[in-house]
């Protein structure tokens, strides 16, 4: 196996990159990956493919591809190879966050693209990109209304977009975002909708206002799931938790 190395540059085609991505693979990480992302029938992940490139890896070879032009990156975007989308997503972030207005508003409209015919489609692809660059794109704007229309989508990945877009408001003390978000989503038991609404009210508390974590649980922690609840109360005490686990609804 190569090292990360680059033969690859920003003026490789997708080909190659994707051929570069092929070569740094593992075939029993790959079936390690395939069970870790619920690859199998009826799965959220059924029918995604895996080669067995571990994330540093993917990291190291998306610098060497800062730059790639944006139609470069749409192209690997619609790779059926998990890491080749997920190296993808490490350039566009990497790149968004270099570009100027005009540039970051392309590479946004990109992004919006690719989620909606998607290629942004599981967990761990989500929650690299949807914080940097829609939520961040939205931040700029001081406008978090886009966000209610994809955590309003019934599609488990379109939702989950929705709810890490209110991270970038969270880093920024901001919490209209995630509670105006939470009432599309409190209802939903998946269990990656429910992991991201915890995760995301925890940071709540953790980043903007512990009061308004326990505002918010006080009047709602009835009508949320169990596993919701648990990630949200992470990081309070022994007694709030059995508290709130108390009011919780039944899965």
């Amino acid at each position: 196996m190569s090292g990360p190395g680059a033969p690859c540059s920003a003026a490789s085609s997708a080909a190659e990159i994707a051929a570069a991505v092929a070569a740094l693979g593992d075939p029993a990480r790959a079936d390690g990956q395939r069970r870790f992302f619920k690859t199998g029938p009826g799965q959220y992940g059924e029918g995604d493919e895996f080669v067995g490139v571990r994330v540093p890896t993917l990291r190291a070879l998306a610098r060497s591809l800062r730059g790639l032009p944006p139609d470069v990156v749409d192209t690997l975007l619609d790779s059926p190879v998990h890491e080749v989308r997920q190296l993808a997503l490490f350039v566009a972030t990497a790149n968004f966050a270099k570009a100027d207005a005009e540039a970051r508003a392309d590479w946004v409209q990109r992004y919006r693209a690719a989620v909606a015919r998607g290629r942004v489609n599981n967990w761990d692809l989500v929650d690299l990109s949807a914080d940097p660059i829609l939520g961040g794109w939205l931040l700029e704007r001081g406008d978090h209304r886009e966000l209610l229309t994809w955590a309003g989508s019934a599609d488990l990945w379109e939702r989950r977009v929705g709810l890490l877009g209110t991270f970038a408001f969270l880093k920024a003390g901001q919490p209209r975002a995630i509670l105006d978000v939470a009432p599309l989503v409190i209802d939903d038991r998946r269990d990656l909708i429910q992991k991201a609404f915890g995760w995301m009210l925890r940071e709540l508390g953790k980043r903007v206002d512990r009061q308004l974590l326990l505002d918010y649980l006080d009047a709602h922690a009835h009508a949320m799931g169990r596993t919701a609840l648990s990630y949200a109360t992470e990081h309070l005490s022994a007694d709030q938790r059995t508290l709130y686990r108390a009011l919780c609804a039944p899965k």
